[in-house]
Formats: C-alpha cells, sequence, structure tokens
C-alpha cells in the first residue's frame, strides 16, 4: 500500500512536470521522498502503530486480569501455513493462542466458568478452519477441549463479531477479546456493533525500528497499520450510508 502511493505520487509529479506545472510536480516530488524517508526510517511507522496500540500496551499481563462468575475468552485466527502437507497456525497467531491458553490457565485458578471461543474460518483456502487448527494447540497447551467452542465459518474480522456474538450470549459475565494489539481497536468496534462488550488482551505488540537508512520492515508494519485505520474509517463510512448490519445494543459486560 505505501508503495502504491509513493508510485501515485511519483506518477502525478511526473505528468505535472510534462505540461509544465513543474512547480507542482517539484513538490510532489519532494513529498514522495519525504514519505520514503518518513517510514523507511520508522518515524512514520512509529506514530501509526503507537496511536493503535498505545491503549493496549499494558494489556499483556495475565496475572492483573480480574475474573467473573462466567467468563468467555475469544480467540480472533491470523491465518495459517501450509507446512510439509499440514496446516500450521500462522506466525501472528502463535501469540494469540498462546494469551488465550495463559488467561484460560489463570481463569480456571478461580471459582468461576471459563470457556474459549475460537473464531476464524477458512478464508485462504487451506482446506481447513483457522479455529480447527488453533483448538488443536490450544489442547496441548492445557484448554479442556469440553470449554472449547469454535466458530468455523468466518472470513475477516467483521465476520469474527458477526458470528462469534450469538455464541456468546450465554456469557453475561466478561467477555475478554485475544487479538494483536495493531488488531485490537478495529476488533474492539466490531463486536461493540454486535452487542459485544468485551475486555480487551491483547497478545503480539509490534514496533518500528528506527534506522538512519530506510528498512523494507518499517514499510511492511506501516501497511499494516494503514489497513487497521482503513478499515476502522470504513466502518464509519458504512455506517454513514447505511451499508452495515443494524448495531446491537450491548448485553454483554
Amino acid at each position: 500500500m505505501t508503495f502504491i502511493i509513493l508510485f501515485l505520487l511519483i506518477a502525478a509529479a511526473t505528468i505535472l512536470t510534462l505540461i509544465h506545472w513543474r512547480r507542482a510536480g517539484r513538490l510532489l516530488y519532494a513529498l514522495a521522498l519525504l514519505l520514503f524517508i518518513a517510514t523507511g526510517v520508522g518515524i512514520l511507522p512509529k506514530y501509526l502503530l503507537d496511536s493503535l496500540q498505545a491503549p493496549y500496551a499494558a494489556g499483556a499481563a495475565v496475572a492483573d486480569m480480574h475474573w467473573a462468575e462466567q467468563n468467555a475468552i475469544v480467540l480472533l485466527g491470523a491465518g495459517t501455513e501450509p507446512v510439509a502437507g499440514t496446516v500450521e497456525t500462522g506466525t501472528f497467531a502463535y501469540g494469540r493462542v498462546a494469551k488465550t491458553a495463559a488467561l484460560y490457565g489463570a481463569c480456571r485458578k478461580t471459582a468461576g466458568q471459563c470457556k474459549v471461543i475460537v473464531s476464524g474460518g477458512d478464508p485462504q483456502q487451506r482446506g481447513v478452519a483457522e479455529a480447527i487448527v488453533y483448538a488443536t494447540y490450544l489442547e496441548q497447551l492445557g484448554v479442556d477441549k469440553a470449554d472449547l467452542t469454535l466458530e468455523t465459518s468466518s472470513k475477516n474480522t467483521w465476520q469474527n463479531a458477526q458470528f462469534s456474538a450469538p455464541l456468546l450470549k450465554p456469557y453475561a459475565g466478561q467477555v475478554v477479546l485475544v487479538t494483536s494489539g495493531i488488531h485490537m481497536r478495529r476488533s474492539l468496534l466490531y463486536f461493540s456493533h454486535f452487542g459485544v462488550d468485551a475486555k480487551p488482551a491483547r497478545a503480539d505488540y509490534l514496533a518500528a525500528k528506527g534506522n538512519w537508512f530506510p528498512l523494507a520492515y518499517n514499510f511492511w508494519v506501516t501497511d499494516l497499520a494503514l489497513s487497521e485505520y482503513i478499515g476502522v474509517w470504513r466502518y464509519h463510512a458504512y455506517n454513514l450510508l447505511g451499508w452495515n448490519a443494524p448495531a446491537v445494543k450491548p448485553v454483554l459486560h
């Protein structure tokens, strides 16, 4: 996405220069160079990532979680990878799976009810739903199979929220949402739309890498951050246009 923006700026600058609007062309060339440097050395991605993740920076300590009599821990999918004829958990998903297992273990030490809902279909067409793949790892990490509920139809975050909400109706005590720090704002927004007032428990946390020379990594995390902002903006735009499903009043606490 970042390189597409740079390409469009350079293309527009070239066209303006060719039609003798040289001052405007030079301005766009300078803007493209500034964007390239600010992104590559880590200035822009640091700002974007901090804005997305800062509210959840302290949400990693399992010991700080307070449990209710009824608890549902919702794990959101983050892809899978085909490996040697099998399908394994995707790179981003490992942290989420580990965090979910740790939360479940802490919850089980209390007198409360602890359930895990794994939400994720097969958007990458691997032949098996993310929820099924993750459930295998969760069981290996100590989650009781009887406490697992799998939502295997969702293809994106919006559907994660839409399809998980009905499964959460029995859990009036507390819903804990587990996903990546960068993904949390959008996820909470979508779940809230479907009436789920969830407590955030972020897993991984992305950071930009400051450097004197541009790094490909910084362009990658910038693209990830921009996709999250676009998801939030699209949600609000669709609400204004009436394209989203009707919002549901929160009934879970």
